[in-house]
């Protein structure tokens, strides 16, 4: 909506879109090693001002390059995020010799990340309503700067070998050589997160199952509480290959009723994978060596994936709707659990 009420066109806001996921492509890898190189913490708290000083370019200089140059920023700081975050919490509880909590610790900050959007929706709307862009922006920049904040407070085990005696390629070249010998596990988090990208469709689907347009974030906002839900019982119950196939099955049947109470099911759906992909992500976890020094280069690994496999998500979705994109996640599915 900024972008098209500033003026651009659908084909600008494309190339904005294809600007952000080539920096997160390109950065992913390398804002891993610089992580287990040098500090995770410091990664984070670096991740949260680039992404601050992305929206603080957009409200500045609400222009095309200016869009774009906030895209880069947010694309760096997501890099650094991604990976670094993971291998923090991870490496944290392994020193405490508690890393057989970490589904239950992942499954709870996906329930409340997917809980928060809740609020945090009514919260924007309000702003928006007040102050229109600049306030609502200005917002994203305090709440960006306060995630920094919180993230200093992040206690990080020492890492006196990564630090004194790796250079950065060398650590570079050993989260690559060690995503080899687990690369199913790399290969199934790339695969699972990828589905996460046909969340940006949903509400397109509910319009186009007949919910008027002023009642479709109404009707949606069931689906990341779903999502929470399916989340948090990850942390509680065991995984089971089949639950994704499952889910993927679910998805068709909504998508052929295509009516309104077939959002139920969306979110059964979402649920249904929300709970596969927080087991995926542990597992991974799980599986890298307990004594590596590039855990969160070897998850950004995984999170390239994710991206490539993405563009399929898409073309399924192109292709054949919902109905496609389900037929996907059940053939994921297949692969998984046969794995």
């Amino acid at each position: 909506m900024l972008f098209a009420d500033s003026g651009l066109s659908d084909s600008q806001i494309t190339v904005l879109l294809a600007i952000w996921s080539t920096t997160a492509v390109v950065a992913e890898v390398p804002s891993g090693a610089l992580a287990d190189r040098f500090s995770r913490r410091g990664c984070l708290v670096a991740s949260g001002v680039l992404q601050a000083a992305g929206y603080a370019v957009w409200v500045v200089f609400p222009s095309f390059y200016g869009f774009a140059l906030g895209f880069v920023l947010w694309g760096l700081g997501g890099a650094l995020e991604s990976g670094a975050f993971e291998a923090l919490v991870y490496d944290a509880l392994a020193a405490n010799g508690d890393e057989d909590q970490y589904v239950r610790l992942n499954a709870r900050v996906d329930t409340i990340e997917l809980i928060a959007q809740v609020p945090v929706a009514v919260v924007a709307t309000v702003l928006f309503s007040v102050g229109g862009y600049q306030l609502t922006g200005w917002a994203s920049v305090a709440m960006c700067l306060a995630s920094s904040v919180v993230a200093l407070r992040f206690p990080e085990p020492p890492r006196e070998q990564a630090d004194e005696h790796t250079g950065y390629f060398t650590t570079l070249l050993t989260g690559l050589r060690e995503a080899v010998p687990i690369k199913r596990a790399v290969i199934a988090v790339a695969m699972v997160y990828a589905i996460d990208a046909f969340e940006e469709y949903f509400t397109l689907m509910a319009q186009d199952w007949h919910v008027p347009t002023l009642w479709v974030p109404l009707a949606t906002i069931g689906l990341p509480l779903l999502g929470a839900a399916g989340a948090s019982l990850a942390g509680r119950l065991p995984f089971r290959g089949w639950i994704l196939f499952l889910a993927g099955l679910v998805l068709i049947v909504a998508a052929l009723l295509a009516v309104p109470p077939a959002i139920v099911l969306l979110g059964l759906y979402y649920g249904l994978y929300r709970f596969v992909l927080v087991h995926v992500e542990t597992e991974l976890q799980h599986r890298i060596d307990a004594d590596t020094e590039a855990r969160a280069t070897v998850t950004s690994v995984a999170a390239i994936g994710s991206e490539l496999v993405a563009f399929a998500i898409y073309g399924a979705w192109v292709i054949g709707g919902a109905v496609a994109v389900g037929v996907l996640v059940m053939l994921i599915a297949l692969v998984i659990w046969r794995r």
